[in-house]
């Protein structure tokens, strides 16, 4: 077997085509790398708006809050459902939301669609995700809202002691809210019965219910689905952020791999290139490695492992690329909500790894053809060139 330092001293003796060709494999993973934190980014910042104990309640078949419609009579029963968690007041945490969508101004005159989430009295016990970082709750029965982080700036009123103006009417910022960077963060929240009042939607889209443990999800899930007296349905709520995330996540994964696919067949193409150019300057030399001793199928393995090498430095390079994104959020329209979501790059241990195995298996085919060629060369004809 060639030993690994020579691969490396002729890698570094070829400075430049080296450091081409690691950058070119480099920018491939990096789109890849990419694309992938960026689909677990949109499915983390909607996921992180599930708590596992509480369950979302829609009409049956409805597969959003949009498109969903919850008698207000049918909240009042599932609060006396006896899986149901109390509050610190000892009522039960129930909360019949209304979700509807506004268009704030931008600078510049375009408009963008955000999720107003009429929220009742128990909504922010029923989520201890939400915590308000300055200002104060909305109170019932008035026009107040308070705005998730992620929206604070994108409007030139969406900031505390600001005034939204939609549906005809004033709406005053009274609080900022956090919530471990979920999809709340791009909504506003107020009153629902406000809300309902000036959108001419006397149902809830949803009711949120609280449970005392999530074990006891299965079991309320089922009797919900099961009561005759109306037809709704239970999601717990992790599962239910999951399906609103899974669209946009997938058309942004197959859609990156995609072009990750297509720049993956130029680098490898770049790297195969190189390798060949390696081959051609070294053939008195590979002659020489085959009259010391060294058997074809070592000639071979070394050029492979000097691509692999390539590929590695190119994966290394692409993946410290992709993980300097983490830093950056963007937002965009989420498909099934019709609302804009923010959310970043979101890397995991996994999309690291997957990233050098990437660059790795790209250098290793693009060294492939170089190095049959490298091992079918005969000692006689090597050692004349």
């Amino acid at each position: 077997m060639v030993p690994l330092f020579y691969n490396a001293r002729s890698l570094w003796a070829r400075r430049l085509s080296t450091g081409l060709t690691v950058l070119g494999l480099g920018l491939v993973v990096f789109v890849f790398s990419a694309v992938l934190m960026l689909a677990n980014g949109i499915e983390s910042a909607l996921a992180a708006g599930g708590d596992p104990a509480n369950a979302v309640i829609l009409r049956k078949g409805a597969t959003g809050e949009l498109v969903s419609a919850v008698e207000r009579d049918a909240v009042r029963v599932l609060a006396t459902d006896p899986a149901v968690a109390s509050g610190p007041d000892g009522a039960p945490l129930v909360a019949g939301e209304l979700v509807v969508l506004v268009a704030l101004p931008r600078d510049g005159g375009q408009a963008m669609n955000t999720t107003a989430r009429g929220v009742g009295p128990q909504s922010f016990a029923a989520r201890p995700e939400v915590r308000l970082v300055s200002g104060r709750a909305p109170r019932p029965g008035t026009n107040e809202v308070a705005l998730g982080s992620a929206l604070v700036g994108t409007s030139p009123e969406a900031t505390l002691g600001g005034e939204l103006r939609f549906a005809q009417q004033r709406w005053p910022v009274v609080g900022v809210f956090e919530a471990r960077a979920g999809a709340f963060e791009s909504e506003l929240w107020g009153d629902a019965s406000r809300l309902g009042s000036a959108f001419g939607r006397p149902e809830y889209s949803s009711a949120l219910v609280r449970l005392r443990s999530a074990e006891d999800m299965d079991a309320f899930v089922r009797r919900v689905g099961e009561d005759a007296r109306f037809t709704l349905e239970a999601k717990p709520e992790p599962r239910y952020w999951a399906d609103q995330a899974s669209g946009l996540a997938t058309f942004i994964r197959v859609l990156g791999l995609f072009v990750s696919f297509v720049f993956s067949v130029g680098a490898v193409l770049g790297a195969m290139i190189t390798m060949y150019a390696q081959v051609a300057t070294r053939i008195a030399e590979l002659g020489m490695l085959r009259a010391v001793g060294f058997r074809r199928r070592s000639v071979l393995a070394s050029v492979v492992v000097e691509s692999a090498m390539l590929g590695a430095a190119g994966g290394v390079l692409g993946a410290l690329g992709a993980l300097a994104t983490r830093w950056i959020h963007i937002r965009t329209l989420n498909f099934q909500t019709f609302a804009e979501v923010s959310f970043g790059f979101t890397p995991t241990p996994g999309i690291v790894v997957g990233a050098l195995l990437f660059g790795t298996l790209m250098g290793l085919v693009g060294g492939l053809l170089p190095a049959l060629r490298a091992a079918r060369l005969s000692i006689l004809d090597a050692l004349r060139a």
